[in-house]
């Protein structure tokens, strides 16, 4: 098992995919990076928050993060985090999303992903370790994004608004409203916002409203004062939202360990 190395310290071992374990504490942090291999993290137990200059994107546990060749990111861990990385080759990325995507893994890509942590990082390619990173680099390209990214625009009024969104989210916050501040026709503005974020305004504020929720609900705020501070009318609206997007109820989403 490769545990708590960085990838700096493997990147020149010459195989397609690397697998490494890193263990960090509550509130650990990852200063501004980038990897000259793309990279697929996942955590085990506890949130990851990752930003760069384009965005936000929140992995809640068993979820993944996938994170091309060269991109500058930061990392914040909630609660404690135990991660499990593969580290792609860029020639080998054909396939993957060109831009940071949070997305799912099934229970067989996750027990892939573990056993993944045990093989050697020279493993032979025909081996039984080989196979098992071959199949991870064919399953890599087949998972499903998740609505839990907040990409942010390039136009700078805009994205300063989006910043300040994410600083005091309100889900009842309203397109005519952020017109009026900015200055542009309601037409404008959704042409302006789809174009720079790939979202609609009401999913953009629903991803950002969930980004400020799940660590909060990780460290062990309740459901009503979340919701509630959301600006959401009841606390059932919220979990309404909460288990459209992840697929259950936000007590049987953290109950389950998910």
């Amino acid at each position: 098992m490769v545990l708590n190395l960085r990838i700096d310290e493997l990147d020149s071992v010459p195989r397609p995919l690397i697998a490494t374990r890193h263990d960090y504490p509550d509130g650990g942090t990852l200063p501004l990076h980038r990897h000259r291999r793309g990279q697929l993290i996942s955590s085990a137990c506890g949130v990851l928050i990752m930003s760069t200059p384009q965005g936000r994107w929140v992995v809640p546990p068993d979820f993944g993060l996938w994170i091309p060749p060269g991109v500058m990111h930061e990392v914040r861990m909630i609660g404690t985090v135990t991660t499990h990385s593969l580290y792609l080759e860029p020639a080998f990325t054909d396939g993957m999303p060109d831009r940071c995507q949070v997305v799912g893994l099934s229970p067989f890509v996750r027990s892939l992903f573990c056993r993944a942590m045990e093989v050697p990082v020279d493993y032979d390619p025909d081996s039984h370790g080989g196979a098992v990173m071959a199949l991870l680099r064919y399953e890599m390209r087949h998972l499903p994004a998740q609505p839990l990214s907040v990409p942010f625009p390039t136009n700078p009024a805009l994205a300063d608004r989006c910043r300040r969104f994410l600083r005091e989210p309100a889900v009842h916050e309203t397109i005519e409203q952020w017109c009026e501040g900015l200055g542009v026709s309601r037409r404008a503005f959704t042409r302006l916002f789809r174009c720079e974020t790939g979202l609609s305004f009401l999913e953009w504020r629903q991803q950002a409203c969930l980004a400020a929720a799940l660590p909060r609900l990780v460290a062990g705020e309740t459901v009503t004062s979340v919701a509630i501070d959301l600006g959401y009318d009841n606390p059932a609206a919220f979990t309404a939202m909460f288990k459209r997007v992840l697929g259950s109820s936000p007590r049987a989403y953290f109950k389950g360990g998910a």
